[in-house]
């Protein structure tokens, strides 16, 4: 019997809001305030933790850092 396994995916680098704000250029508290606004990606809740995959960051740079989904903050229902 022969078994074949796939190739593992990478790990995903997590990386918190002040290593962000370091490769966004801006401090941890807006990566924050970026990310509730949707201008930059929401990230991953781990708990109470958010947490951004380094890869997505530097595919939103490199994309011309567009926002990626609009804020619903002053939109009428």
């Amino acid at each position: 019997m022969t078994t074949t396994t796939e190739p593992a995916a990478p790990p995903r680098r997590l990386i918190d809001a002040k290593a962000a704000g370091t490769l966004l250029g801006c401090s941890w508290r807006t990566v924050l305030r970026l990310a509730d606004a949707g201008k930059i990606p929401w990230g991953i809740k781990l708990g109470a933790l958010r947490r951004w995959d380094a890869s997505e960051l530097d595919a939103f740079i490199a994309g011309g850092c567009k926002a990626p989904r609009q804020s619903r903050k002053g939109v009428a229902s």
